[in-house]
């Protein structure tokens, strides 16, 4: 079966929520006409979630299950999901920005920040001194992320990234483990005696002030990537950023894609789809029963049209 996914479908901000009244999704709504819809998937989530509802979504499409905590709590592994030692404990170090303000920390994510790979492996490389003091082995894998081992990451419990980003946090999340904490301040001071900080401060870029734990954990075994679900990515961005009017535009310009699966669907092939908001996620599934293409037909001139704002609203 073809399995769908798609992030941030939709959100609870109010200006996320003004533009859906002039969504146009004609293929999505026919999608899901054809299609049966599953009870929402998740409970409804809050702040303090470690996930958002994508990435539950994607956990259990992978049959992804951690060994040393509890996901509800601690958060999944996905660092160690996508290595090479799955049981082994890991974790992802992200390079950011943490804008300080005078009641309010806010998170900004390299994906903003125009972090090139030479300063971020020089970042890393600085980073990696102080870890193994800790214990901890650091491996630079991109610019926007960074990976962890060692013992001292069991059982932490940290928001995603995706839960984070571009958002104010509490400052009690940035600190795990009193290790952790000493981390996380040690890191700040290093960062601004790095070649790196000047570089980016003369190119007018905001500076790496800090990183963001996040995926820490050990799994059962490593993600099969062939198996992985499609997961569109396309809203991603813009809410991230809180672009809402770019969200809107996202979405339409989406809407197209959904022509070759309602294609499929139209054939009699099995295809599952999980829209996911701040919340909740909700399924869809082509039906269990096997009808006739004649009756298909004659019911389509009686079935009444999924409420696609409706549905979005409610995620």
């Amino acid at each position: 079966m073809a399995t769908m996914i798609v992030p941030f479908a939709s959100s609870q901000d109010p200006a996320a929520l003004s533009r859906l009244p002039d969504l146009q999704l004609p293929h999505l709504q026919a999608l899901l006409g054809r299609l049966q819809p599953q009870a929402l998937s998740t409970p409804a989530l809050d702040e303090d979630s470690p996930h958002l509802p994508h990435e539950w979504a994607l956990a259990q499409a992978l049959g992804l299950q951690r060994t040393d905590a509890d996901a509800a709590t601690a958060g999944l592994p996905w660092a160690a999901a996508h290595s090479a030692q799955p049981t082994e404990v890991q974790a992802w170090f992200t390079p950011c920005h943490y804008q300080i303000g005078m009641d309010h920390v806010r998170l900004i994510p390299p994906a903003d920040l125009a972090l090139s790979a030479e300063h971020s492996q020089a970042l890393c490389h600085a980073l990696a001194e102080l870890c193994r003091e800790d214990g901890l082995e650091l491996q630079w894998q991109r610019a926007d992320r960074w990976l962890a081992r060692g013992p001292a990451l069991s059982g932490v419990a940290s928001l995603s990234l995706d839960r984070v980003s571009g958002r104010s946090i509490e400052t009690q999340h940035l600190h795990q483990s009193a290790g952790l904490k000493r981390l996380h301040h040690e890191a700040q001071m290093l960062f601004y005696t790095q070649a790196a900080h000047d570089e980016r401060v003369a190119q007018g870029l905001l500076p790496i002030n800090g990183f963001w734990l996040s995926a820490a954990g050990a799994c059962t075994q490593a993600i099969n990537a062939a198996a992985a679900p499609r997961v569109f990515d396309d809203l991603r961005t813009p809410a991230l950023r809180g672009d809402w009017a770019a969200w809107a535009q996202a979405w339409q310009a989406l809407d197209a894609q959904w022509l070759e699966p309602l294609a499929r669907v139209q054939a009699g092939q099995p295809l599952s789809l999980t829209l996911c908001g701040e919340r909740h996620s909700q399924t869809w599934h082509t039906p269990t029963t096997q009808r006739s293409p004649w009756r298909d037909r004659w019911l389509a001139l009686w079935r009444t049209a999924p409420d696609v704002r409706a549905i979005l609203k409610a995620l």
